[in-house]
């Protein structure tokens, strides 16, 4: 099995889990993206896996269904009308001969899930790379408690975020720890990697242990002050 991806948007990440000619994909925005990857490898789609409801995550789906019915659309009740397979916290379920865990991981979405296969880890807007998505609900007790599902996770679990965010994830972890010179290194090496047009994804549950303030909160209120205070931050 490999996972590759492709750009959606200005930084969205559709992730492509491949297993000799066919494939799986992960949250498809776009169509387009994905029709010119499986054209251009001859691969086949037999599966479509949705983490949550937001367009720039759904909106490719309906053209690739077109194209390939037999796919199996699998996602959260939030995405029901795209669906073929609805999924809750806990399901397990084989695609493409792998087996898949689900995890539900709430707060960006009411309803939002992640994908768990092996040491990989396809959480959407659940998690970033030295972040998490904004708390779209108001419910940041489940965002909280998500991120402490994530946090039990093994050190090696590869994470496979739907953005490139990381440079100004970091940026804004400088501005809280100016002296923490973890983030301070990994954000020099983050700056590398854009400027040679590379992605910063996957990341790893170890790396995130030490560069991610929201990872790290130590309870309720500090994530609250910090997912705020990213809300409003610039760069």
């Amino acid at each position: 099995m490999e996972i590759q991806y492709v750009k959606a948007f200005t930084d969205n990440y559709i992730w492509i889990i491949e297993d000799e000619n066919d494939v799986i994909v992960v949250d498809p925005g776009e169509s387009q993206p994905v029709f010119d990857y499986l054209e251009h490898t001859n691969k086949n789609m037999v599966g479509i896996l949705l983490t949550h409801k937001h367009a720039d995550h759904v909106e490719g789906v309906k053209e690739l269904k077109e194209s390939y019915p037999q796919a199996l659309v699998i996602g959260p009740s939030e995405v029901e009308k795209y669906c073929d397979r609805i999924v809750e916290h806990g399901d397990c379920f084989e695609l493409m001969n792998h087996s898949f865990q689900v995890l539900s991981t709430p707060g960006h979405t009411a309803n939002h899930v992640s994908y768990l296969k092996g040491e990989a880890l396809f959480c959407g807007d659940a998690l970033f790379s030295g972040g998490c998505g904004r708390v779209f609900t108001d419910d940041y007790y489940a965002q909280f408690e998500t991120l402490k599902i994530f946090a039990q996770l093994p050190d090696e679990m590869k994470v496979y975020a739907g953005h490139e965010y990381t440079e100004v994830n970091l940026e804004f972890a400088l501005t809280i720890e100016p002296k923490n010179r973890s983030i301070k290194k990994y954000l020099d090496e983050v700056r590398q990697k854009r400027a040679d047009h590379e992605a910063t994804l996957p990341t790893t549950i170890g790396q995130e242990r030490k560069i991610n303030l929201f990872l790290r909160a130590k309870d309720l209120d500090e994530f609250r002050y910090l997912r705020q205070e990213r809300d409003q931050f610039k760069g």
